[in-house]
Formats: C-alpha cells, structure tokens, sequence
C-alpha cells in the first residue's frame, strides 16, 4: 500500500530533494543538483515566484520507504492574468511501480480539482526557466545542469494514468569545428552597419550587471509568443541574476545594441557543469565549489542556454553577430562541443538559426496533460 506525507518539515523537504539520489545512485547519467540550492528553490522566503504561485510537496512511502516524489504547482499569474487554468507538477519521480505513480499523479489532479483548475500538465516548474520534459530518447547521455534525467519507464506511467503529449522538446549538439565563420563574418559586418548595430565585449560580471534587467525585459518580449510562457517581474530578475549570473563565464554572455544603447539580442551560454556536480554529489562542501569552478575555466563543452532577438529585428540576421562573438571566444578556448537546451519542436524559428551548424538531436523529452475538469 502507498501512503502519501506532505512536505511540512525541514527534514521532509532535505527527504524530498535527496529521493532522487537513491534512486539514481547506479546511473552514470544522471547529474544530481546541489543539495543547498534545490531546498532553497522551495523556500518561500528565498525564491520570489511564490509571491505568485504556490507549491505542495509530497512523498510517497512504500513499507516505510520513500518510493517518489512530486511537487503539485499553481502559478497564479498563469491563471488569472493568461486564462489557462493549469495545474502545474514537477519535481516528479518515482519507482517502477504504477501505484506509486497513479498515487502521486491523483494527488495533484485532487488539488487541481479543488482550485478549479481543468488540466494537469508536467513534468515542469514554475516557469520557462524551470527544468522541463521527462525524457523519451537519449537514455544514453548524461543530463546537464539545466534538465532532468529519468529512466525509460517513466513514459509508460503517465500513458497509464491516461495522460497525453502536450508539447515536444529536441535537444542537439554539434562539434564547434561545424562552426563555418564564412557563413556569418561577411553578414554581421553588414548587418551591424545597416541596423547601427554594436555586440558589447564583457569581461567582468560586474560589467554585465547593468544589463541584465535589459536582458530579462528582451526575454520576455522575444518569448512571449511561446506557449505557456510566464513572464519574468522585477522580483525574479533580482533573484535570477544572483542565482545564475555568477555561474556564467561573463565573456559567455552577449549582448546586441542599437545606436541608443537599446538592448535587440542576446544569448547566454553555460559551461557544461554536469561531470563537476557528480563529482560534487549535491555538496558544494568541502570540495565542490573547486569542481564547480574548475569547470567554468576549463570546461571544453558548452551549452546554449538562451537566445533572444528583438520581435522588431527578427528574422533579420541579427544572431550572426551574436555567433561571430562566440566563435571568437570559442576560438580562444578550444571548446570542442556545443550543447543545446530543450527546444519546442514547433519552434521553426529557433531551428533555422542553427541549420549550418549540421546538429544531431541525441534527446527528446515531452510534457504530458490530462483534463481534471
């Protein structure tokens, strides 16, 4: 019999982050989050998306044991400000056992019901910054630090609890060496000429600060006609350049401007940190932060996390100033492979962007949604 226990407690919610650890701990795949900074995302006094949403925890047990997770979510701005009244899930594993699964989904559909709320959708977060998907392809390859792994069963419990694919992600790499600068040099010196446009050439985190709400005003307005896209409020600017932006590598965030400093691009890439946080094992103590750093220097792969272009300057050639800047970077510190993030499948925008490059999708991933109404 399984029995669900809502997260109220400290030690609950240490139980409820470290679940994955256990059932991850044979996966040489799986990149585990850092322990600290997961509790902290839940914490209502730390992260400022719950001035606007809300989330319940629960843990499923199993003859005493801990045997899965989930994280039931309402974001409210969604809801009322978008009309789409969605029940949000996350955070979701579990055993291979259909009960366990079937207990925790109907927990959520429960709340769901309650807050008259008509789908559920998931595996997804808060918002777009969040982790999403639960893998279909690519078993084979290790996560980032950006998405969640999980096992191929995974699929087979959301078919059972009769839930259906919502949205389809592909996730690709390619070799820099694909990188052909012919097929943007010459363009982006045009481009930046006709557009009176300048790339900003930063080097230290505190010179990139300062643009950094420009940057998070352009996301909104560059995604925006994305499905189910949240914008970002002041509140989580704050919060998101503290959790993220010392993370980056400052010469791997670029930024595009007009002749009056207007933001019209930008892209941020990640040094891939998934080798150094399995080596940390979710501690940044006593020897993660060496790991963690040791990657942001030296790593030889990256991961595009974002990219965004004015919606006025679409279309118009502007990513390949972007691309000149990071080739030069590249260049100078012999990354051999670029990763990409979950992209929507329907996204033909973001596709063409990378066509020269020849990338090979290694996974797929997809969020599942059920009516509850």
């Amino acid at each position: 019999m399984v029995t669900l226990k809502e997260v109220k407690t400290k030690k609950d919610l240490k139980a409820f982050v470290k679940f994955p650890f256990k059932l991850y701990k044979d996966s040489k795949y799986w990149v585990p989050p850092i322990i600290s900074q997961e509790i902290k995302t839940f914490n209502k006094k730390e992260n400022p998306v719950f001035n606007d949403a809300e989330a319940r925890l629960f843990l499923a047990y199993k003859n005493n044991q801990i045997v899965g997770r989930i994280a039931a979510i309402i974001n409210w701005l969604e809801v009322k400000d978008q009309n789409q009244k969605k029940m949000r899930f996350g955070w979701f594993d579990f055993i291979d056992d259909l009960e366990v699964s079937q207990t925790l989904l109907s927990e959520v559909e429960k709340i769901g019901k309650a807050n008259n709320l008509e789908f559920a959708e998931g595996p997804v977060g808060f918002s777009n910054l969040d982790k999403v998907g639960v893998m279909t392809e690519g078993f084979d390859s290790m996560a980032t630090m950006i998405t969640w792994y999980n096992y191929p069963y995974y699929v087979k419990h959301y078919e059972a609890a009769h839930y259906q694919v919502e949205k389809s992600y592909s996730e690709s790499k390619f070799p820099f060496k694909n990188v052909k600068p012919e097929f943007f040099f010459k363009a982006q010196e045009l481009i930046k000429k006709r557009y009176q446009l300048k790339a900003l050439k930063l080097t230290k985190t505190e010179e990139v600060m300062p643009y950094a709400d420009k940057m998070f005003d352009l996301f909104n307005k560059s995604y925006a006609s994305l499905s189910s896209f949240v914008a970002i409020n002041d509140v989580q600017k704050e919060y998101f350049k503290k959790k993220f932006i010392s993370f980056i590598n400052p010469e791997y965030i670029k930024f595009v401007v007009d002749k009056d400093d207007n933001m019209i691009g930008f892209a941020i890439v990640m040094p891939a940190f998934a080798k150094a946080l399995q080596k940390a094992k979710g501690k940044l103590f006593p020897f993660g932060f060496r790991y963690i750093l040791d990657a942001k220097k030296n790593s030889k792969d990256v991961i595009f996390y974002l990219i965004g272009i004015h919606p006025n300057y679409q279309n118009k050639g502007v990513h390949a100033v972007i691309f000149k800047e990071y080739y030069d970077v590249f260049t100078k510190k012999g990354i051999e492979t670029c990763f990409r993030t979950p992209e929507l499948e329907d996204n033909i925008a973001i596709h063409q962007i990378w066509k020269h490059f020849d990338p090979v999708v290694y996974k797929r991933r997809k969020t599942f949604r059920k009516v509850i109404s």
